[in-house]
């Protein structure tokens, strides 16, 4: 027999009496449009089941299944954007009541789709998510409790999409959320190992500090190409006329840096905070700590990397903002990796996007910052022989001027001459995709070999151990230059 569904009149008290994150989401879903007593079936025509996420998740979701073989719970993978990609379960009763709401492979069930539910809180807080009966928006969902945990990306730190775990809403729901949280740690975990071993990028911690134009200060920026000094005089202009700035680019490509010195550029005795994103857990108490500052005069907040906030901390932060907005220009500025990645609660109130480009679309900028990094960091100018500049001019550097400062200041540590036997491997290869472990080894002892003084492509062959043949194809392999390891 069915569990039934447990209908529950809705009332202002009622959602006022539910948890911030919850009010929160049931407010989108009305703005949304979602109706009260049905889940809206959006269909997808193509599922994914090629993904890393989804070859992982099911992985991981099948291990799981096994322990919980006699349990009434459906276990399922989703994307980013609420895409059901999988779902498994062994009872058949709650299998043909989820296809009734349509919590199934194919279809999308984000909280624009199905109001508040458990996977669609986790995607929009990025923050794992129990819902319990009556806390879902729709009627049509409260005899279920389902618990969400988003997964991310470990390379990138992007949201890769969830585990969700379904349940009626009669079963005891303690160990549901326990249950969904391993899982997906477990997979992010399985991706790490399958791509390609690379180190996994550090969870975001809150913090808050003084910048000062990452700390440069504008007399002591280097000359920029026309790509920096357009973006620059763009926020600088805005920022005059009281507007609120967005500041987009790749990460690591200096957008935080450049909204600091156009805020100084603006008014030089300003104070500037940078508050950056922070784990889910620590929302609140980032957000206590550093947003009565906007009130204070002269001081200015770069809230960095806003794509990473919880939906319930932009809408707040929305809140905020607006409580502080005057004649002048605006007590904070915003970045982002792309104008789409703002949250839709700040995207109006940002009356200008400022795109900073890539480095590799800004090579005249790459000597100038490795200077100015390596004189920052030594205090004292460095020099670089004519190889290790054709080798950092050759790079693309895919995570931008942050790669650059941190090769830079490796580089200069050992010598106040950088040649190109200073400087990583990773300069050196070409290569368009991720390396193993055991293959970015092997490439790092190639780089050693030919980088040695004298060093030919024989002699590093034998020193090798393989053939002239197999090191050349190695070299092209890794995108390795043997002109740029010389002097």
């Amino acid at each position: 027999m069915e569990n039934p569904q447990v209908h529950v009149t809705r009332s202002f008290d009622a959602k006022a009496a539910i948890a911030p994150r919850l009010r929160a989401s049931w407010q989108r879903s009305e703005r949304y449009g979602v109706p009260e007593d049905e889940v809206l079936p959006v269909f997808s025509g193509a599922v994914d089941t090629g993904s890393l996420l989804f070859e992982c998740g099911t992985e991981v979701l099948r291990g799981l299944q096994a322990t919980l073989a006699n349990e009434p719970i459906s276990l399922m993978i989703t994307d980013s954007e609420g895409l059901v990609l999988s779902r498994l379960c062994t009872d058949a009763t709650i299998n043909r009541s989820l296809d009734r709401v349509h919590l199934a492979p194919g279809f999308y069930f984000a909280e624009s789709n199905a109001g508040t539910n458990g996977l669609g809180l986790a995607l929009a807080d990025r923050a794992p998510s129990l819902v319990r009966a009556s806390e879902h928006y729709c009627t049509g969902l409260r005899g279920y409790t389902c618990a969400a945990v988003p997964v991310l990306d470990p390379l990138t730190g992007a949201l890769a999409g969830s585990v969700n775990l379904t349940t009626w809403s009669a079963q005891s729901s303690e160990l549901l959320l326990a249950l969904a949280q391993a899982a997906a740690g477990n997979t992010a975990a399985l991706m790490l190992a399958r791509a390609s071993g690379r180190t996994p990028r550090p969870t975001p911690r809150g913090e808050v500090f003084r910048v000062y134009a990452d700390r440069v200060d504008p007399g002591d920026v280097p000359r920029l190409s026309p790509a920096w000094t357009t973006a620059l005089g763009e926020a600088h202009t805005a920022l005059a006329a009281g507007r609120v700035v967005a500041v987009v680019g790749e990460p690591g490509a200096g957008k935080t840096a450049l909204a600091s010195l156009a805020r100084r550029e603006l008014r030089p005795r300003e104070r500037v905070l940078n508050a950056r994103p922070p784990a889910p857990d620590d929302v609140d108490t980032w957000l206590t700590l550093w947003t009565p500052e906007l009130a204070k005069d002269g001081t200015c907040v770069i809230v960095s990397g806003v794509e990473a906030l919880p939906a319930w901390a932009a809408e707040e932060l929305a809140r905020r903002f607006a409580d502080v907005r005057g004649d002048g220009p605006p007590p904070f500025v915003l970045t982002a990796e792309d104008a789409g990645a703002v949250p839709a609660a700040l995207r109006p109130l940002v009356d200008r996007v400022v795109e900073l480009p890539a480095l590799r679309f800004r090579p005249d900028d790459i000597l100038p910052l490795a200077h100015h990094f390596a004189r920052r960091d030594r205090g004292r100018e460095i020099t670089f022989t004519s190889a290790a500049v054709r080798a950092l001019t050759a790079y693309d550097w895919p995570e931008n001027a942050k790669q650059l400062r941190r090769v830079v200041r490796e580089a200069a540590s050992r010598s106040d001459v950088v040649d190109t036997a200073h400087l990583p491997a990773e300069v050196f290869s070409g290569v368009g995709h991720r390396l193993s472990r055991l293959q970015a080894l092997e490439r790092d002892e190639i780089v050693r070999c030919l980088a040695e003084p004298g060093a030919t492509v024989v002699h590093a062959a034998a020193k090798l151990g393989m053939g002239r043949a197999t090191l050349y194809r190695k070299m092209a392999q890794y995108g390795l230059n043997a002109r740029q390891l010389k002097s």
